[in-house]
């Protein structure tokens, strides 16, 4: 039957494998370092995987395929020790506000009103969150996010909010965050990301909050090259917090 299927381009794929998790239906794997389509009646052609994927290798054609089959996926995903999912979904409670093409549901693009700036402190004494998207990690986000439009961007090192005691009053209030670690992740994936974010994104100020540890200055140094390569003029700023949590 002619009908709309993930179509997956081996040469733009670097096997990341983030694509894998997104496809609630288990219909992406892994084969010699590329995401394949696993077989067609698995692949529902709705697209959820479109929106994990940095490297843009996913699209969705119109093509003749078999019939997406429920009972196929339900026998996939059991050999796995996985449970199908349902297909009819009710409408969110939340007030978020959902954008681009999904994954799964833990890394869809979501901006939400953070913590009213002007609430009190409860009598806890715990701190109200300032953060106003979602997903948050540089691998995760998409770059095309209405959260980032006109924003500006702080950049996080991701042991900076465990080491910063006021972090979300003094540095994440008010901007959308990425966060990354330079000394675990590959640094040039770091780089091509940020470029890509900073062309298709108006971003209006970029902030890089930093540890001190010599290894995570690879964080700075990929916004710095990624801010060269897109060709645009963004005001700039670093920060660097030390190990006992002070400003350096």
């Amino acid at each position: 039957m002619l009908r709309k299927i993930v179509t997956i381009d081996a040469e733009k794929c670097d096997g990341c494998g983030l694509c894998v998790p997104s496809c609630a239906e288990g219909a992406i794997t892994m084969v010699n370092g590329k995401a394949v389509l696993a077989a067609d009646n698995l692949c529902d052609g709705l697209g959820a995987c479109l929106g994990d994927c940095p490297r843009d290798a996913i699209k969705i054609e119109e093509r003749e395929a078999d019939e997406f089959d429920e009972i196929a996926v339900e026998k996939h995903l059991s050999s796995q020790g996985k449970t199908a999912p349902a297909h009819h979904h009710a409408a969110p409670a939340a007030p978020a506000h959902h954008h681009g093409g999904g994954g799964c549901p833990g890394s869809r693009a979501m901006s939400f009103a953070p913590a009213n700036e002007d609430a009190a402190t409860p009598a806890t004494g715990s701190v109200q969150s300032r953060l106003g998207q979602w997903p948050v990690q540089l691998h995760l986000v998409p770059t095309t996010a209405p959260y980032f439009q006109g924003a500006d961007l702080l950049i996080t090192a991701d042991c900076v909010p465990f080491a910063y005691a006021g972090y979300h009053e003094d540095f994440l209030k008010g901007k959308a965050v990425v966060i990354g670690c330079p000394k675990l992740d590959d640094n040039n994936f770091y780089i091509q990301k940020l470029t890509e974010l900073f062309t298709r994104s108006d971003i209006k100020s970029i902030t890089v909050l930093k540890m001190e540890v010599p290894c995570c200055g690879g964080i700075a140094l990929a916004a710095r090259q990624a801010l060269a390569a897109c060709g645009k003029q963004i005001p700039y700023n670093e920060v660097t917090i030390g190990i006992r949590g002070e400003i350096k």
